[in-house]
């Protein structure tokens, strides 16, 4: 396992705390009260956006100056920079969920994970409307604030009792209408922010989850705090979700190995 700052209880209590306080200062003062512009791949960008990324990336270089850092409204010259940096990276999303932000929809949060020599060491995703940080550290645990999270705790096994978490937009034509017109599932959610998918599943208001295309920024911390709460997860092709890349990854997951395998047994029935 790659050493880290955060081995130390006491530097992990003041990151937590300083990205709550941020999250609030930068992120949920503006909510409702910000316009939003496009950026050139259509999507939306927002004064929170932007101010967020600021104040984080100071708030990490002051205290973390030998990690590089990659944002999400970075260029993509230093993003790939970051990645390959010797010492590792932080990755973060300043605002996860940025059309639900300019909507009014108070789904969104802020997403930051540091990545040392190929592993995701430490994540967390900070939902500021609810005031739920979720947080995970390599080999240490899920929490929701101090509530620890794990897979133990949801008592459904069987796909057809399951609610899926999928986001129908980036999947397979053939896949989504196949899951459309005959779902597996109970029943089915859409929340639009996919670092809080993730944590939402970790915390079981969600058990099986489907998605065609994150971003690493969107998925990396979502996606240790569901390993460490004992969930699993996948691309559609069955590989590792995380890898220290900026390809875009399918994501397939569960809040349980048994789950997920009959998650993944009908996603490739239909995938054939």
């Amino acid at each position: 396992m790659p050493t880290h700052p955060f081995t130390d209880n006491q530097a992990w209590l003041g990151l937590l705390k300083q990205i709550r306080q941020l999250g609030q200062q930068e992120i949920q003062q503006r909510f409702q009260q910000v316009s939003a512009t496009h950026k050139q791949d259509g999507s939306l960008l927002t004064e929170a956006d932007t101010a967020t990324q600021a104040a984080v990336k100071t708030y990490l270089a002051k205290h973390w100056p030998q990690f590089a850092f990659l944002g999400e409204e970075s260029d993509h010259t230093s993003q790939q920079a970051a990645l390959e940096s010797a010492s590792g990276c932080w990755v973060l999303d300043p605002v996860d969920g940025t059309t639900n932000f300019a909507h009014g929809i108070d789904v969104y949060a802020l997403s930051l994970a540091l990545v040392i020599e190929g592993q995701v060491v430490a994540g967390l995703v900070y939902d500021p409307a609810r005031d739920e940080l979720f947080h995970a550290r390599l080999g240490l645990g899920a929490f929701c604030n101090e509530r620890p999270l794990t897979s133990e705790t949801n008592s459904i096994t069987q796909l057809n009792r399951a609610v899926g978490v999928i986001d129908f937009k980036r999947l397979p034509k053939p896949m989504a209408s196949a899951l459309a017109t005959e779902p597996p599932y109970a029943s089915q959610r859409s929340f639009g922010s996919v670092a809080l998918d993730w944590c939402w599943i970790a915390a079981g208001r969600g058990e099986v989850y489907l998605h065609g295309s994150q971003s690493l920024w969107d998925y990396v911390a979502g996606w240790l705090i569901l390993n460490e709460a004992g969930g699993r997860s996948a691309t559609l092709n069955g590989e590792t979700v995380f890898t220290p890349s900026l390809i875009k990854r399918s994501a397939v997951a569960a809040t349980s190995p048994s789950l997920m395998a009959l998650w993944q047994t009908h996603l490739n029935s239909i995938n054939q």
